[in-house]
């Protein structure tokens, strides 16, 4: 395995975290339209306990996909994690809302009231495929930060990179197109929710619900979607030099990217086709219930050739739109060899907990939740 080979495998594994986290987060769809799926105190409580059973597999998910970028890419982890500070910190604190309201809501002495933890875990839901969709944005259209490498000889605290403004990564938000990608992983976010509560919850009238709330979401996120898709493939890209490191701006890159690496754009094809075929099968036969399986794999496949689009073939996954040279690519930011080769050892074990993880969702949806259920202990 040539070290070439290990950074591109790296980049392979956190993009499939990230796709992974980006089906998980039917857990924030769903909790965004808690008071919309639940009109009654027992339908709120149905639709809270179906995402409370699988919210800890997302928290982790994303906790995963961090350490992961931290250990192969550390110089964005330090970058990104370090320069847009405030906005990863508005990505975890929804995150923390969403842990304390399924474990405080219904506790003894609860001051704040049930419904209030349960606008918590609405905030949560909108919050956080918001801004994870706005800082995913990014790798295609630029962040403000400067990268120098020298500085790590000088002074007691060397910092190697540094945002090129105040604004803590805030200025993210201020890019339309990176809105663009937010609202769109927002209400994909709400299509999986919708579709996933319909399969996991066994009422007539929260899956009735899930019908017209699955459309109202499904519309803006195809519209949103595609707009931001052909805006990525239509730009100029940020390719990099393999023999000098030398960052350019090239027209078509990724449209490039997706033709010259058809696997890629093949993956991007089934997937976008496999969520459309969960919509449309849910919305027109009104006794199926199984759509979260095709559009969640669909989602899967969809992210990570997005990902993989991003940051294979010669290009710079997180462009600087402070200093053009200064931007990261899978080569100028990777861990070393020694370090990256350790780690893809620990990676083959990573089958296994997948495997073990389909096995307790198995063994946790092995009945569906109903009004019998609420009584029991095991219920939020």
């Amino acid at each position: 395995m040539t070290y070439e080979f290990l950074q591109h495998y790296w980049w392979l594994v956190v993009s499939l975290l990230g796709a992974l986290l980006v089906f998980l987060m039917f857990v924030q769809g769903a909790n965004s339209m808690i008071f919309s799926l639940g009109r009654t105190e027992e339908e709120q409580r149905m639709v809270v306990n179906s995402t409370g059973r699988k919210w800890e597999l997302t928290f982790t998910t994303l906790v995963t996909f961090g350490g992961a970028f931290f250990a192969s890419f550390p110089l964005f982890y330090s970058t990104s994690f370090g320069g847009a500070y405030w906005l990863w910190m508005l990505i975890l604190f929804s995150f923390v809302l969403q842990a304390v309201s399924y474990e405080f809501q219904n506790k003894l002495g609860n001051l704040l009231g049930t419904r209030t933890f349960r606008w918590f875990l609405v905030a949560n839901g909108i919050l956080g495929p918001l801004l994870l969709g706005g800082a995913v944005a990014t790798f295609f259209n630029g962040s403000n930060f400067i990268v120098d490498k020298n500085n790590i000889a000088g002074g007691l605290q060397p910092v190697i990179s540094r945002w090129a403004n105040s604004s803590g990564g805030l200025d993210a938000l201020l890019d339309v197109w990176n809105l663009v990608l937010g609202f769109a992983v927002f209400f994909l976010a709400r299509v999986l929710g919708t579709l996933y509560v319909r399969n996991n919850v066994n009422d007539e009238n929260i899956r009735n619900r899930c019908g017209v709330r699955l459309l109202g979401a499904a519309v803006p996120f195809l519209i949103l979607f595609v707009a931001f898709v052909l805006h990525v493939l239509l730009k100029d890209g940020y390719a990099y030099d393999a023999a000098t490191g030398e960052i350019s701006i090239v027209p078509g890159k990724y449209l490039d990217n997706m033709l010259t690496m058809w696997y890629v754009f093949a993956a991007f094809v089934a997937g976008v086709a496999l969520v459309l075929y969960a919509i449309a099968k849910t919305v027109l036969d009104k006794t199926y219930i199984k759509g979260i399986w095709p559009a969640g794999t669909g989602v899967v496949l969809t992210v990570l050739a997005l990902l993989l689009c991003a940051g294979w073939n010669g290009t710079a996954y997180y462009p600087s739109n402070a200093d053009l040279q200064s931007s990261l690519t899978i080569a100028n930011s990777s861990s070393s060899e020694f370090t990256l080769s350790v780690m893809a050892v620990v990676s083959l074990l990573v089958p296994f907990v997948l495997a073990y993880i389909a096995y307790v969702w198995r063994a946790m949806d092995r009945k569906k939740i109903d009004k019998a259920e609420l009584g029991t202990d095991e219920m939020y």
